[in-house]
This record gives structure tokens, C-alpha cells and sequence, in this order.
């Protein structure tokens, strides 16, 4: 597979990973909240995230993006440093479907990035031409309402559960299950 495209919006910018990301992404691999919300128990060296980050772009089935800022004074961009990851995975060729992923480091949480960054990514995913897919889903943790709120109003729908799929410390959680097709995003999910 090759990078995805660069993507562009008036908040954020998406881009393919490039090296200097590995620190940034070993830092959303160092926090707590981060690391429970998503359901995330596997633990890594800063090698192999290093290496993750090196190859990421040419694994097949997927589209990795570092969430940068996307704000220009004079033209030029601001900042090219990691505020997060967007991922478009488990890509299906046949059932023109993927599933998203979306990890944002703490300082930009509940500021709109995440929100505009999904919205670029299904914008290229239902795209004819993009990536032409018919659907996309996630699951979001039942411990992570603000997620799972946050995606209804995107235009994700709710299509199950996932029975105490996920540890959270000595507990099991549930997994909602969630998705949006190409015709629901032409219709409500354009308007941002």
C-alpha cells in the first residue's frame, strides 16, 4: 500500500508518517488516559515504535496519517509536529470497507482536531476519487462517552456491542460498535 494522500483542512493537516515522528508517537504511547480510552495494553520500546513509525507507510491494508496543525501564517504552515494519529485499517477491496482509529495526544483532546480529522479521512475514504468505500466502522470503548458522542454527530450509527472485550484495570469493558456508509456521509456527515 502505498501513503495515503496528504490532506488538508483549516485546523488540522494530515499527512503520511515520517521519521521524526517516532518521539511523538511514543509520547501517545506514554499516556495513561490515552492508553485506557482506547483499550490499549501492549506495551513497546521507543525502538520499536521507531521502526513502526519507519514502516508504517508501506504496510499493506491501511492508511496512516500524523494529525499535524494545519493553521499558515504568511503561507506557511506553522507547525509540522504529531498532535495525533488517524488510521484507516482492516482496508477490504471487495467489501469496500475500513475501520477507523483516531488517538489524539492529551493538549488536543476536545479542541476540534479529532472531529476535522475524521471528517478529512472519510471525505477520501467515500470518495470516488479517493479510496471509493462503502463503509466504515470503529468501536469506541462504553468508558469513552465523549468519543462515542462525538461520532454520532459525525453520522456514525451504533450497530452493537462487544461484551467485556477490553480490560480497564481490574474491570472488563464493552466495545460499541459503529459505523457510517458512503450514502449517510454524502448526506449528513459533510457539513462540518
Amino acid at each position: 500500500m502505498a501513503r495515503g494522500p496528504e490532506l488538508a483542512g483549516e485546523l488540522v493537516r494530515l499527512r503520511p508518517f515520517v521519521d521524526s515522528d517516532a518521539e511523538r508517537a511514543w509520547e501517545l504511547l506514554q499516556d495513561p488516559e490515552g492508553l485506557r480510552l482506547t483499550g490499549t495494553t501492549a506495551s513497546f520500546t521507543r525502538e520499536q515504535i521507531a521502526a513502526w513509525v519507519r514502516d508504517v507507510p508501506e504496510r499493506p491494508g491501511r492508511y496512516d496519517w500524523a494529525v499535524t496543525s494545519g493553521v499558515r501564517r504568511d503561507g506557511e504552515l506553522v507547525s509540522d509536529e504529531m498532535l495525533g494519529e488517524i488510521v484507516l485499517n482492516d482496508l477490504d477491496d471487495d467489501a469496500l470497507s475500513a475501520n477507523l482509529r483516531l488517538n489524539m495526544l492529551p493538549n488536543y483532546r476536545g479542541r476540534g482536531y479529532g472531529r476535522e480529522a475524521i471528517h478529512l479521512v472519510l471525505g477520501h475514504a467515500f470518495a470516488a476519487d479517493g479510496l471509493g468505500l462503502h463503509r466504515v466502522s470503529l468501536d469506541v470503548l462504553d468508558i469513552n462517552p465523549r468519543a462515542q458522542m462525538l461520532y454520532e454527530s459525525i453520522g456514525f450509527t451504533v450497530e452493537g456491542r462487544l461484551r467485556e472485550v477490553y480490560r480497564d484495570g481490574d474491570r472488563w469493558t464493552d466495545a460499541i460498535v459503529m459505523s457510517i456508509l458512503e450514502h449517510e456521509w454524502e448526506t449528513d456527515g459533510d457539513a462540518a
